[in-house]
């Protein structure tokens, strides 16, 4: 809320004139709080809908949750709600709505594993720090006042990375192609009056992540999709169109394809001069075999405890719910 109200102030001081606003909210990110009145809303909703028997399951190195039933999580997102219609309706009173565009997008996908736990992406695949679609499929949309084509969704895949090439092309301001060579401008796709050009998308994450993921580097080219990951070498293939969720590894039945993905996502990473991962000489097998035994263990039983203590009636963390639910890992 404190964000919002200093980005009206900002617009207020500028309405007279062009600007440029990027509000970037702390919220939906972990640690996670909520307020008592929220938390008992989001808590009567779950218990309405049956409180699931299960909350997590275990991924490959952490669990994972697959059944979204987190009040105060709930709570939070509401919050963020608002302080967006906040600064919606500061637009709306100054007169700018019909010629502001707004732009509203994530960095990631929802945190399933690691930080807080908070969120399931059910029925798409993983999170944030994961590869799979609940990892990079993201909210993203944009309002372009004076457009009848109000609601439009496009199938076709774009990235953060276009949002500086199409601000510029709606501003009349020369494309800079040097300073945006990973994007390109969607104003042909939001005015529909232009084909866009298949392109090739790519991530690259070569790192392990606390939230479980494994180094791995990630290519889109139409209805496909290669993850290839560096600790054994291997790759998964999907059609996106056909296999949405990412049950189905096509990499062994469709080699020929898979191994041109692999190619164009190898050329791609040494032309822009990517860093690989490498190979840990210190690694220890016998001690990571035991941190996974304690994960299962020990986490994965005490999450489980824990989803359901958010959802006991008598569940007050603190006398103002500040830190409602801190993060412990």
């Amino acid at each position: 809320i404190r964000l919002s109200k200093e980005t009206n102030d900002f617009i207020s001081t500028y309405r007279d004139s062009t600007f440029f606003a990027f509000l970037s909210f702390y919220a939906v990110h972990g640690p996670i709080e909520t307020t008592q009145e929220k938390w008992n809303k989001y808590r009567e909703k779950a218990v309405s809908q049956n409180i699931a028997d299960q909350g997590f399951k275990m991924e490959k190195k952490l669990p994972i949750r697959i059944t979204q039933d987190n009040p105060v999580y709930a709570g939070l997102v509401e919050t963020m709600d608002e302080a967006i219609g906040m600064v919606l309706d500061k637009l709306d009173e100054l007169g700018l709505d019909d010629n502001t565009i707004i732009i509203f997008t994530s960095d990631n996908g929802g945190v399933s594993s690691g930080d807080s736990f908070s969120t399931s992406n059910l029925p798409f695949r993983g999170g944030k720090g994961y590869h799979w679609e609940g990892g990079i499929k993201e909210p993203f949309m944009i309002y372009v006042p004076g457009h009848t084509n109000k609601g439009k969704k496009s199938e076709y895949p774009v990235t953060g990375a276009d949002f500086y090439p199409t601000i510029l092309d709606y501003a009349n301001i020369e494309l800079m192609p040097n300073q945006h060579k990973d994007g390109i401008s969607l104003k042909g796709l939001i005015n529909e009056n232009s084909n866009m050009p298949e392109r090739s998308l790519f991530w690259h994450y070569p790192h392990y992540g606390n939230q479980g993921g494994d180094p791995s580097s990630v290519i889109r080219k139409g209805n496909w999709k290669l993850i290839h990951y560096y600790e054994e070498n291997t790759n998964e293939l999907y059609n996106l169109i056909e296999d949405p969720f990412e049950k189905q590894n096509l990499a062994t039945s469709k080699p020929e394809l898979a191994e041109s993905l692999s190619k164009e996502l190898m050329n791609w990473l040494i032309k822009v001069d990517a860093r690989f991962p490498e190979i840990d000489k210190n690694f220890n097998a016998d001690n990571r075999a035991m941190y996974d035994n304690k994960i299962r263990k020990e986490l994965l039983i005490n999450l489980e405890k824990e989803r359901l203590e958010l959802l006991d009636l008598n569940y007050e963390p603190s006398q103002d719910w500040w830190g409602s639910k801190i993060t412990k890992d």
